[in-house]
Order: C-alpha cells, then sequence, then structure tokens
C-alpha cells in the first residue's frame, strides 16, 4: 500500500539492536526504508544487521553512546551524509534502575535521564535539520507504561518517560509547520532483557502483569513493527503528538 511504503526512506534506530528497537527495525525493513541501528554492542548489532537483512533492504550499524552528546550528533549526521537523507529517527534506547527512591543516588536519578530523555531531545534535535532540508520527517519516541501510571521502584524511569511524552508534545507543536510529525509508542509489559531483570527483581510481577493484560500474554519485539511501520510513513501525516498504548489492553483496566 503506498502510504506505508518507506521506500527510498532512511531511519535511525537508537538501541535498534535488539528488543523493542529491533522490533521496529524490522517493521520500518521490511515496508522498504535503509535503517541504520546504533548502539554500543557490536556483537549484538552483528545478529541484528542478519535479522535485517533477510528482508532485502540496506541496514547499517553505527556505534553511538547516548550519554555523549557529540556521539549522538556525529552518529546521525553521518548517517545522513552516508545516506543523502534521513526521514525517520526512533528514540528507543533506554535503561532503569529499580530502587525505593530514598534509596537512589544522585547519579542513577542522571545515568536514567541522560539516557532516556536527554539523549533523546539531542538526537531529535540533531535530525531536524537534516529532515527540513528533507521537506520534512518522523520522530517516534518510546516512552512506557510509566508515563501514565506510577511505580514505587522506578522514579527515575518514570519521570523521564512522563517526560519524554511531553517533550514529544512540545516538538509536535513546534515542527508541525515543517512537516515533521513527532509522536510516542507507549509500551506496555514486553519480554525483553529489561524486563527480564524486572521480573527477577520485583516478585509476583510476571502474575500481576498476566491478571491485568486483556491480552493474557507478555507483549514481545515484532508488536511493534506495525506502528512503527505506521508512524513512520505517510499514513501517519495528520498525526502528531499522540501517545498510543501498545500493551495488549494493560492501561485500560482498572
Amino acid at each position: 500500500m503506498p502510504n506505508f511504503d518507506l521506500t527510498q526512506r532512511v531511519a535511525f534506530v537508537t538501541g535498534g539492536n535488539g528488543g523493542i528497537g529491533l522490533g521496529m527495525a524490522k517493521g520500518l525493513a521490511e515496508a522498504g526504508a535503509t535503517v541504520v541501528i546504533a548502539g554500543r554492542n557490536k556483537a549484538k548489532a552483528e545478529k541484528a544487521l542478519a535479522a535485517l537483512k533477510d528482508y532485502g533492504g540496506t541496514a547499517d550499524f553505527v556505534e553511538l553512546d547516548v550519554l555523549d552528546e557529540n556521539s549522538c550528533r556525529k552518529a546521525i549526521d553521518g548517517t545522513a551524509e552516508r545516506f543523502g537523507r534521513l526521514d525517520i529517527l526512533v528514540n528507543n534506547a533506554g535503561t532503569a534502575v529499580r530502587k525505593q527512591p530514598q534509596d537512589l543516588t544522585a547519579a542513577d536519578w542522571h545515568h536514567v535521564m541522560n539516557t532516556n530523555l536527554t539523549s533523546a531531545f539531542i538526537c531529535s534535535q540533531a535530525a531536524y535539520q537534516h529532515m527540513l532540508r528533507a521537506g520534512g520527517g518522523k520522530i517516534i519516541n518510546i516512552g512506557s507504561m510509566m508515563s501514565i501510571f506510577a511505580s514505587s521502584y522506578a522514579a527515575p524511569y518514570a519521570a523521564s518517560k512522563g517526560g519524554i511524552v511531553q517533550m514529544a508534545r512540545a516538538m509536535a507543536t513546534a515542527w508541525a509547520k515543517d512537516n515533521i510529525q513527532v509522536n510516542c509508542i507507549l509500551p506496555g509489559w514486553i519480554d525483553t532483557e529489561l524486563t527480564v531483570k524486572a521480573r527477577e527483581q520485583v516478585a509476583g510481577l510476571n502474575e500481576r502483569v498476566l491478571a491485568r493484560t486483556p491480552a493474557a500474554r507478555w507483549g514481545v519485539p515484532e508488536d511493534f513493527a506495525g506502528i512503527a511501520v505506521f508512524l513512520a510513513s505517510r499514513a501517519s501525516d495528520f498525526v502528531t503528538g499522540a501517545a498510543i498504548p501498545v500493551d495488549g489492553g494493560f492501561s485500560v483496566q482498572s
């Protein structure tokens, strides 16, 4: 379908070498986009690239430290220079520190906020000029159920994920005139490396998630392929500033 065709589009996905990031990257590649995954783990990236190339498109990896502003700008500028344009940015890189608020250090707080929120701001700012020259673009921020709900053990994570939604809304308002749409995806409980640790650290989490989720399962990274293509394509040209849950119905339950 032409509205969902991403042929000749270039996408940059932070943390795209695994989990939700790779699930979205696969969707973008299947729709025809050139996909650049960015992260620190080269070995993990090689496996991800092999998976992406099965879709027949162009895929590449660039080293990126999201805690380093220069690294963010260099990676995005380099991608735009190599492929001649940048159309899609997915701000997916993230981390969490699970402690009660009184046990958190300032270093814990800054690490999570800088990884999850500040890096998304820097990458979006770096991508803006390239999208402006291309006549428009799509920025997709990855929020969380913690953008909506509270948790006693995830204060910095929840703050960063609430902030990323508000940041997206501000950018959506500022850049609508430039034909740049900025939206958020709010994943529910997804089976990834990050949540494996959560299930180890939070007693009863698996049972509570299954009991509350109407779909009666944890999500998987492949559940994000379709929403990524929609938000990256012409089909979403009149959608901006939105925060869309992908959670099997978790957020509509009381």
